[in-house]
């Protein structure tokens, strides 16, 4: 048996950004300290969080006003962002707010709202439930979301108007090129932005190259991972015995054999001691 780690896997900058500063508020004397929604889409690390002291709470909470924050409490924003609303509702609260959004994300929302000052129609590729897209587009005063290349060849463009094209950070890249391909060749009135997450691309890549060399693969993210879904994706593309794990504890055992070449993926939002402890069963089950 062989065990081989993806090349590129685990946590992104981001992820590590928002990890890292809610452990350094957690160093300090703050005795009122929250974080919005899960940190990242993990729920180990969500868990982690709580044991050093931080507080869940939901954005509906806070739009409903049944949340507990009160003037001068600390709250962190999670990397996937939030939305306009929050943000505003949050600010009036006067809470000490600590941005933890994803660089990639900020950088998709200043383009809508640049494209659309300057009189462009918004289309964005992406689950419109994720909450990093719900984020996005509140910015915005009129986005219409649409889930694939499907969806945009059924929404009938106009190509009298003119078209920004945005996309989910963690987007499979080989569908973004499909669209991208289908707009150059049908609507020149479209510009298109590439702005998906560096670490996101990279990983599909290392994972489909995983995919073909390995008997069969284990991609480690939690279930509410947009990006770890998209990873098992890509490896049952390439090898139709792909599964996806949150931890140790899910792993079925039956499915491995003695001879087997193992490969090793995990989401952007997963730790390293969860991919660890994966690892460490699997040898101590088969002696590796």
């Amino acid at each position: 048996m062989e065990i081989i780690r993806a090349e590129k896997m685990g946590f992104c900058f981001g992820v590590k950004k928002a990890v890292e500063t809610c452990y350094e508020i957690s160093r300090k004397n703050i005795s009122k300290k929250y974080i919005l929604g899960m940190v990242v889409h993990n729920k180990d690390v969500v868990k982690e969080m709580e044991n050093i002291g931080f507080i869940i709470v939901d954005e509906k909470d806070i739009l409903e006003g049944t949340d507990p924050l009160k003037k001068g409490d600390t709250i962190v924003i999670r990397a996937h962002g939030t939305t306009s609303q929050i943000i505003d509702v949050l600010e009036k609260k006067e809470v000490e707010i600590h941005d933890a959004t994803c660089i990639f994300v900020d950088k998709i929302k200043e383009i809508l709202i640049e494209r659309e000052s300057l009189g462009d129609e918004i289309i964005f590729i992406g689950d419109k439930e994720h909450p990093e897209v719900k984020g996005i587009i509140s910015f915005g005063k009129k986005v219409n979301v649409l889930k694939n290349l499907e969806e945009l060849k059924e929404s009938s463009l106009d190509r009298s108007k003119r078209y920004s094209v945005l996309t989910q950070t963690t987007l499979n890249k080989s569908k973004f090129l499909e669209i991208k391909e289908y707009l150059e060749k049908y609507y020149s009135n479209a510009q298109i932005f590439d702005r998906i997450c560096g670490a996101t691309s990279e990983r599909q890549e290392a994972t489909k190259k995983l995919a073909n060399i390995c008997d069969i693969i284990i991609v480690i993210g939690d279930l509410k991972s947009s990006n770890s879904k998209k990873l098992l994706e890509v490896a049952k593309a390439e090898n139709p015995n792909s599964y996806l794990v949150q931890n140790d504890e899910e792993l079925d055992m039956s499915i491995f054999s003695e001879s087997m070449k193992i490969g090793i993926t995990a989401g952007a939002s997963t730790p390293e001691d969860i991919i660890k402890k994966i690892e460490n069963k699997i040898r101590g089950n088969f002696n590796v």
